[in-house]
């Protein structure tokens, strides 16, 4: 399969709507109990214990809270993924939401179906695999420092509160942690602001 080069990913990104910043909607739940292995199941279940339920996330020894869940731009993926299942990219849900650092930055609490969760500070970047699936302009792309605000690989969430998630359930940002300065300048992410 080809691949798309880089200018061309860039010109198809900059054309795409916006994606929405406070209400999204999940488009595809992807477990991985194996991997290369891939499901696409009609309802999962998010829990603090083991992430979505099925997924090889629980049995990995390097798992920690941080890297728990990861969330894609649906829209992205499908730019990215030219016609291939957007399932490749193995992230667990692809979604309807502005992923961006503005909008969602860690602290960020969202309603993903019946599941509470919050963005984490983890990076989220393209590995090996990555490049091979989609090829290594793509991975370029999506890690192109021009782009590093739009998280465009995506972002890592943890589970707060167990819930239940299917394609086409709404997803709620409920509060975003404010910035308060300090007297040297610095910011604090103490504060919660609720929207």
């Amino acid at each position: 399969m080809s691949h798309l080069p880089f200018a061309v990913l860039e010109d198809r990104l900059l054309s795409l709507p916006p994606a929405p910043n406070d209400e999204g909607q999940v488009a595809l739940v992807v477990v991985r109990p194996q991997p290369e292995a891939r499901l696409t199941p009609n309802r999962v279940t998010l829990t603090r214990a083991g992430g979505v339920a099925g997924d090889r996330w629980a049995q990995n020894p390097h798992s920690k809270p941080a890297n728990q869940i990861t969330l894609m731009r649906a829209d992205v993926a499908r730019l990215i993924a030219d016609g291939q299942p957007l399932s490749l990219f193995g992230d667990n849900l692809l979604v309807e939401l502005d992923l961006s650092q503005e909008n969602l930055p860690a602290g960020t609490r969202l309603r993903i179906g019946a599941a509470l969760c919050e963005v984490t500070p983890q990076p989220h970047t393209g590995c090996g695999k990555f490049a091979a699936r989609f090829g290594q302009e793509a991975r370029e792309f999506a890690n192109a420092p021009a782009f590093a605000d739009w998280r465009l690989r995506g972002l890592h969430v943890c589970v707060l509160e167990d819930g239940e998630v299917s394609p086409g359930d709404p997803i709620h940002v409920l509060s975003r942690p404010l910035a308060l300065p300090f007297e040297d300048g610095a910011a604090s992410n103490q504060r919660v602001a609720p929207i």
